[in-house]
């Protein structure tokens, strides 16, 4: 199932994607107490299960163009991203120290956390952020948890995966704060993910793809195109970890909940290597398999830009 998140005239509401519309889930839900939200479809059990039977007698369909679509989960309870999950990625950016041949066999995930206020929908206006002057794009396959995960085995860890959908990881790739600060130790660090958690930089949608019409996570195609421009082209069969193992290694860090969200790395072809970084106004699409076409617009540079320490 195509789970979205939608409004229509004023009011938020969830829908089952068909090819000829929308089945409102509040609507077709047959019994008392209807999940109002994906979230709350996660958060109950056996609930997607039950919604295959809506599928059968839809009634009243709302057609796609009359709604505007927002993130499938509008404010995960958690978001955790990985850094440098694509070998190629890591080779074009310069971040290559320590890494072996095979780089699952000896060195583990490296986890960050995003802020839920960097969420927006399709078709939303990226803001540009009043801290850097250089914006860059990073596609990525976002695996949306449904159950409660602790110390789960790779083995299991899929059981978990209440579905996927697409995220464009976008990044700050400097920072103006920098003017007349003293150099110290991590600033390099802490600048790379301050970078990440601007409002507005974690595009999602345009659906939650369950993981039962998922046959190999993956075997995915993953593109993004910038202006039609095709910047990144990779298959998810080419992350370092798949995941299953992201899946596991984050449980035994801590439990993860339905509805957090894990964007699962990037591959290579963004703008950092060659400083082609995207321009107000630049159409970003994010493609995945079986996952749709995510498209946002970078907003208007800003005039004044954040420099607390200038003179």
């Amino acid at each position: 199932m195509k789970l979205i998140t939608y409004s229509l005239n004023d009011s938020i509401s969830c829908a089952i994607l068909t090819d000829e519309g929308l089945i409102d889930i509040p609507s077709a839900w047959q019994g008392t107490n209807p999940p109002r939200s994906i979230m709350q479809i996660l958060q109950t059990p056996d609930c997607l299960g039950k919604l295959a039977l809506l599928t059968d007698s839809p009634g009243k369909l709302i057609p796609i163009e009359s709604v505007k679509i927002l993130p499938p989960i509008p404010r995960p309870g958690k978001i955790l991203a990985l850094a440098g999950n694509y070998a190629k990625h890591l080779q074009e950016v310069g971040k290559t120290i320590g890494m072996s041949d095979s780089p699952h066999n000896t060195t583990t995930p490296r986890p960050f956390i995003i802020p839920s206020s960097a969420v927006i929908g399709p078709d939303e206006q990226i803001p540009w952020p009043v801290y850097s002057e250089t914006i860059d794009y990073e596609v990525e396959l976002a695996v949306i948890i449904g159950k409660n995960a602790k110390s789960v085995a790779p083995q299991n860890a899929l059981e978990y995966v209440a579905g996927y959908t697409i995220v464009n990881d976008v990044s700050a790739r400097t920072v103006t704060f920098k003017e007349n600060r003293i150099k110290r130790p991590w600033d390099e660090f802490y600048d790379w993910l301050n970078g990440k958690w601007a409002d507005g930089f974690l595009p999602m949608g345009p659906y939650l793809l369950t993981a039962d019409e998922v046959y190999d996570v993956q075997n995915l195609d993953i593109q993004l195109s910038v202006n039609d421009g095709l910047r990144q082209n990779a298959n998810t069969s080419q992350m370092i970890y798949p995941v299953a193992d992201i899946v596991s290694f984050l449980s035994h860090i801590m439990t993860l909940e339905p509805g957090d969200c894990i964007a699962t790395g990037t591959p290579s072809g963004v703008a950092l290597p060659t400083g082609n970084f995207l321009k107000s106004g630049d159409i970003i699409q994010c493609e995945i398999q079986n996952l749709g076409t995510l498209t946002n617009t970078l907003g208007p540079k800003p005039k004044q830009f954040y420099e607390p320490l200038k003179k």
